[in-house]
């Protein structure tokens, strides 16, 4: 069983919603179908059909949840104490060698990625480039747009 490396917040974020999933949205759904089923004929009832699959999904997301808890590994950040070393957890800020813009990153679990919040995955092509790297070296990545090249400029741990 692969572990799944993860912050203590998005562990908390993962057990809150398989919480909601559990005891909102499913109570919900059984109610739909239920009600659903006075209407008549199943087979022309788009309200059943719509919370049939409804509940297929939730149901997908209530055991992708449950199995990634199952193999989650709790890395507590504060307890990353010091060094320069980039690794899980860390916060970096990055230059593009290119356009000098300048762009920060928390590289954490592939469940808790999420480019909008400057998030990036420990699996991603970046996060792997980045893992063992200090301040003031390249790393070059293949994007869609062709290769990209990046110096760290900082590296903490918050």
């Amino acid at each position: 069983m692969e572990k799944v490396p993860m912050t203590p917040a998005g562990f908390k974020a993962l057990e809150d919603e398989l919480k909601t999933l559990k005891t909102t949205e499913r109570p919900s759904i059984i109610r739909q179908i239920s009600e659903a089923r006075t209407h008549g004929d199943l087979s022309e009832n788009a309200e059943y059909a719509a919370a049939r699959e409804r509940q297929g999904f939730v149901e997908g997301r209530i055991s992708e949840i449950e199995d990634v808890i199952a193999r989650a590994e709790v890395i507590d950040i504060a307890k990353l104490k010091g060094g320069k070393v980039i690794k899980f957890g860390a916060t970096v800020k990055l230059a593009d060698e290119d356009t000098d813009e300048e762009v920060r990153y928390q590289i954490v679990g592939p469940f808790e990625a999420d480019l909008t919040k400057h998030r990036i995955s420990v699996t991603a092509p970046l996060g792997k480039a980045l893992i063992g790297k200090t301040v003031g070296d390249t790393v070059e990545v293949l994007t869609p747009s062709g290769t990209k090249s990046y110096e760290i400029m900082q590296v903490h741990f918050k």
